[in-house]
């Protein structure tokens, strides 16, 4: 996320000092309002996406997705090809794998299990990032949290009543989404504004787009999928991407980051609404457990950075378990909490 902040002071939340206009419960409520709606259209996004794979597979709805975010990205951004080095080009490469293997795995994902418990195993990456990255002891507290959760999400411990290979996917997912975060912040030092974001964007969509063919072939070029991808790319990237951006100029990193821990509660009424997903009383526990763990490491790493100790730069990159946003340089958060999110984003954080 390309988020300006040369004439603040790095914790200081954006367009902190536009004037009086922005203070107050009225300031807050806009910013507030647009992460939450991003959020939505990530979360809906994606359970369009699910009742689209029974045309295309897993496989063909991100190839497409990848397809036209990449290239509504490009057309926006209209990135410099030119004047980079060979380390700059590795590091949006890698960002784009990252992003590839992400929405791959969690598409592979939901296509097994609920969107609710997908999305709740997927954040368990971001957490685990988070925790590990502060070395502080009061995180074993959230990861223990975060391990009932899960606990209670497989039925006891067994995952008898979720798909094995949706729980591997879903796990997987959220390894390449710690990955994503650490590649998201590299790029958006290397790359001004979203340029990063538009050419991960690109590897991501060449990566999968053989892969989409193969799986699909004819019914890729149908009309009525081809419209369903690109509202898939639209409510799952582009419109995230631009409210997150928004957002993120008047509110702090680590408050974005707190409310995208809400994800996974998302996740599941979209799941419920669109495709009829209901959640046990247990499963809806567990995914308040892992909610819990992700907004508590949060403020533990906001209450670190209070008191005036270094922050460690891979906590700081994600300014929290579930974003992409690096608060401490100019030049780009993480090339995108949308993205990541879209990162993410999935559906969802990819």
């Amino acid at each position: 996320m390309n988020v300006s902040r040369s004439d603040q002071a790095p914790g200081a939340a954006p367009g902190a000092a536009r004037g009086p206009g922005l203070r107050g419960r009225a300031g807050s409520l806009g910013p507030v309002g647009l992460v939450l709606a991003g959020g939505i259209s990530v979360q809906f996004g994606g359970a369009v996406a699910v009742s689209v794979m029974p045309r295309v597979g897993a496989v063909g709805i991100v190839a497409l997705r990848l397809l036209f975010a990449a290239l509504v990205l490009l057309v926006v951004c209209r990135p410099k090809l030119r004047g980079h080095s060979r380390a700059d080009w590795g590091t949006v490469v890698a960002f784009g794998v990252a992003m590839a293997g992400m929405n791959g795995l969690f598409y592979q994902a939901v296509a097994r299990i609920p969107m609710g418990p997908a999305v709740t195993l997927e954040v368990l990456g971001p957490l685990a990032l988070s925790v590990l990255a502060s070395r502080r002891a009061v995180n074993l507290i959230w990861a223990g949290l975060a391990l009932c959760g899960v606990f209670l999400l497989g039925g006891g411990g067994g995952f008898d009543g979720l798909d094995p290979a949706g729980v591997a996917y879903a796990l997987g997912a959220g390894a390449m989404w710690a990955v994503y975060i650490l590649f998201s912040a590299r790029t958006g030092r290397r790359f001004p504004q979203a340029d990063g974001l538009a050419l991960a964007m690109a590897v991501a969509a060449v990566l999968f787009l053989p892969l989409g063919i193969t799986a699909a072939g004819a019914k890729l070029v149908d009309p009525g999928t081809v419209a369903l991808g690109a509202a898939v790319a639209v409510m799952s990237s582009v419109l995230p991407y631009t409210l997150e951006l928004l957002a993120l100029r008047r509110l702090p990193a680590h408050t974005f980051a707190i409310l995208m821990s809400l994800e996974p509660a998302i996740a599941s009424v979209a799941g419920f609404l669109v495709l009829s997903q209901a959640l046990s009383v247990a499963e809806a526990l567990a995914i308040a457990l892992v909610i819990a763990a992700s907004m508590g490491a949060v403020r533990t790493q906001v209450g670190r950075r209070g008191t005036g100790r270094g922050a460690d730069p891979v906590t700081e990159a994600g300014a929290g378990p579930a974003a992409t946003v690096d608060p401490s340089t100019d030049t780009g958060a993480g090339a995108g909490a949308g993205a990541g999110a879209d990162a993410a984003r999935t559906p969802t954080q990819p």
